[in-house]
C-alpha cells in the first residue's frame, strides 16, 4: 500500500529509517538554498535512479495544495504498530519504564500530527488510539509530525477501555487529564510505567475512559484561557513524565 509523504521532515525521517520503502522522491529544482542542497547531497547518495526533479504543477498535483516545501515521495507505508504487550516487554528488557499516550477522540490531522511529534521527542514508546473517532496517518498527519509518524508506533484499537485495561494488567497506571481534577500533574509520581490518557478538545475523554484511569489530574492554568491545545497538553503531561525520569536516573548515579 502506497502512501505520500509530503516536506523535508516526513522524506528524511523515511531515509533514515527505511530509505529501501521510498519508491520515488521528487524535488522542485527551482528551489536551490542550502536546506534543499543539503538535502539533494543525501538523498542522491541513497536514491540513486528513484531521485526525480519535477515542477511545481506535478508536486501540487501528487499532494493536492502547495504546502510540500518542494519535496514530496511516494513510499511503501511502513508497518511500525505492534501490541501494547509487545511494546511492555519490549521496554523490560531495555530496563526502562514503558510509556505510552493514549488519544481518545482526537479527530483533527493536525493535532494528531503534533501529537505524534511531542510523543516522539518525549520518548513514549507508542501512542493508542480507538479504531473509530480518530484521525488516522495521512500526508497531512505525517507533515505535521516532521517524520514522528514514520517511526512512533501507532497501536489502533477496537475497544479502547478493554485495552486500557489491558495496560493496567500490565503495571501500568493510567494518568488522565480532566481540568476539574483536585490534583496538578506536578503532584503525582510519575516514575513508573505511565500511560497518559488525553481526550479531544472541547470533549474531552468520554465517559467510560475517565472511569478506567487510575489518577485524574489537571494542568496549571494562569491566564485567561481555560485550556490547552491537545497536542500542548500532551506535551506538558509527557515532558514532566520525561522530567521526572531523567532526575531520578540522575540521583541513582550519584
Amino acid at each position: 500500500m502506497k502512501q505520500i509523504l509530503v516536506g523535508f521532515h516526513a522524506v528524511q525521517a523515511r531515509l533514515r529509517v527505511d530509505p529501501d520503502s521510498l519508491k520515488a522522491v521528487y524535488f522542485d529544482p527551482s528551489r536551490r538554498d542550502r536546506r534543499m542542497g543539503d538535502f539533494l547531497k543525501q538523498a542522491e547518495e541513497m536514491l540513486g535512479e528513484r531521485l526525480h526533479a519535477a515542477d511545481a504543477e506535478r508536486l501540487h498535483k501528487l499532494t493536492g495544495h502547495d504546502r510540500h516545501q518542494g519535496v514530496v515521495a511516494l513510499a511503501e507505508k511502513m508497518t511500525v504498530a505492534r501490541t501494547i504487550t509487545e511494546v511492555v516487554e519490549d521496554a523490560e528488557s531495555a530496563q526502562k519504564k514503558p510509556l505510552f499516550l493514549v488519544l481518545d477522540g482526537v479527530t483533527d490531522p493536525h493535532n494528531f500530527g503534533a501529537c505524534l511529534r511531542v510523543a516522539d521527542g518525549a520518548g513514549v514508546d507508542a501512542v493508542v488510539i480507538p479504531k473509530d473517532r480518530s484521525a488516522s496517518i495521512n500526508a497531512t498527519v505525517s507533515k505535521v509530525s516532521s517524520g514522528a509518524s514514520e517511526v512512533m508506533p501507532v497501536i489502533t484499537v477496537t475497544n479502547l477501555v478493554r485495552s486500557m485495561k489491558e495496560m493496567q494488567e500490565a503495571g501500568v497506571w493510567l494518568v488522565g487529564t480532566d481540568d476539574e481534577a483536585e490534583k496538578s500533574i506536578y503532584d503525582l509520581d510519575l516514575t513508573s510505567p505511565i500511560a497518559i490518557v488525553m481526550g479531544a478538545e472541547g470533549e474531552g475523554m468520554r465517559r467510560l475512559t475517565r472511569e478506567t484511569c487510575d489518577e485524574l489530574v489537571r494542568i496549571p492554568m494562569q491566564g485567561v484561557v481555560s485550556s490547552l491545545n491537545v497536542s500542548v497538553a500532551s506535551g506538558v503531561c509527557l515532558y514532566e513524565v520525561l522530567r521526572q525520569r531523567l532526575v531520578k536516573a540522575s540521583k541513582s548515579l550519584t
